[in-house]
């Protein structure tokens, strides 16, 4: 089950963003910088492909992967630690992600939708992306928590 979202795109960023901008989270997003990659996510609740009676809520969120270093890097890897409103916790870890592996250039951002389903009306989202330089230096870039926040069954 897919959110009806956009998929994946691959940019340079805006003339009137910088490297020095500090734009400021969503209400339960996150936007949080590690050796020059902002990661920016936008959560969003998805009542009409959640089922509360049925203790079902879906959660789309939007992230943005901006270099603002100065040297291209690649992403490889991705990790999730995912809790739910009963301390259920889940780890997610793959290659690449939704299939890509994207490389940016200094300035250029990556943006792609996915989406969690929980069994509890709220939860939280954290983790990090494993990414490369052109040196082949591996560094994690943190994604910092959100906030799945959804309407009580």
């Amino acid at each position: 089950m897919s959110p009806p979202t956009r998929g994946p795109i691959l940019a340079p960023m805006s003339a009137t963003a910088t490297a020095t901008a500090a734009p400021v989270a969503p209400k339960h997003g996150s936007d949080t910088v590690t050796a020059g990659i902002r990661v920016r996510v936008e959560p969003s609740f998805l009542p009409q492909q959640s089922n509360p009676k049925q203790g079902k809520w879906l959660f789309g969120y939007r992230v943005s992967i901006v270099n603002e270093s100065e040297t291209r890097v690649r992403l490889r890897n991705r990790h999730w630690t995912i809790v739910d409103a009963d301390g259920k916790r889940h780890e997610v870890n793959g290659p690449g992600v939704v299939g890509q592996f994207p490389t940016l250039e200094p300035g250029q951002r990556f943006e792609y939708p996915s989406f969690c389903p929980l069994e509890t009306s709220w939860g939280t989202m954290e983790g990090f992306y494993r990414m490369e330089r052109d040196d082949g230096t591996a560094f994690d870039v943190q994604i910092a928590r959100f906030y799945l926040v959804g309407a009580a069954g």
